[in-house]
């Protein structure tokens, strides 16, 4: 079964896992340890966005490297910077409103 690109990048872990190999390589077990399920749900999700090209992966004896592939990512790559660039945007707007609550 072949996933349309967005429904691809739909899924919240899939999305966290493009974030963390963005600009890094990362071994399979770092990238693992950043989840609370089981390596085995990490490993599917690494397969689905290895399979729609986002994820180039590099073997170096029995470790397996991740990194997003940013030119298959192609026009999804603009929807992508923009969910990361909206996130910070609401985390810097919560911290300011914090910091305004503790200055009174």
């Amino acid at each position: 079964m072949s996933m349309e690109p967005l429904q691809v990048i739909a899924a919240p872990r899939r999305m966290r896992i493009l974030e963390l190999v963005w600009d890094r390589e990362l071994p399979a077990g770092d990238i693992a340890a950043e989840f609370d399920v089981s390596w085995s749900a990490v490993s599917q999700h690494l397969t689905v966005l290895k399979q729609a090209g986002f994820l180039v992966e590099r073997r170096e004896g029995t470790s397996r490297f991740y990194r997003a592939d940013k030119e298959a990512l192609g026009p999804l790559r603009a929807v992508v910077e923009d969910h990361w660039r909206r996130s910070l945007n609401l985390i810097k707007h919560l911290a300011e409103a914090e910091e305004g609550q503790c200055s009174k």
